[in-house]
């Protein structure tokens, strides 16, 4: 029986058994042989992870996250200057929300999203 993601304690994953469990796969393929239900949206979990290696003790792992977070931190500013671009925002309209002026993200992102 499959659990709800809402059953799995928080942090944990359920393992489901292969499609067909009467025939064990000979050797692990490249391909999906187990099903996993996540206890989160499948996209954030990956996020949380790299936040709580943020705060970790050790360098390596801390330095890292912060690299992979800072890395997040731009593809998503340029998902929303390009959105607001759409919708007709103008550059200082941007700027102002990001605490930058109008200069400095027309520099920025101005090619990106094809626009003046």
């Amino acid at each position: 029986m499959i659990k709800s993601p809402a059953a799995v304690p928080r942090g944990r994953r359920l393992r489901l058994p292969a499609a067909d469990a009467a025939t064990p796969a000979a050797s692990p393929s490249a391909y999906v042989d187990e099903t996993y239900v996540s206890a989160y949206a499948d996209g954030m979990e990956p996020a949380l992870q790299i936040a709580e290696g943020a705060a970790s003790d050790d360098p390596d792992v801390g330095l890292r996250a912060v690299a992979a977070l800072r890395a997040l931190a731009e593809r998503l500013e340029l998902l929303q200057v390009q959105r607001a671009r759409e919708l007709g925002w103008s550059w200082q309209d941007i700027a102002s929300r990001l605490g930058v002026t109008k200069q400095t993200v027309h520099r920025k992102y101005g090619r990106r999203t094809g626009g003046r």
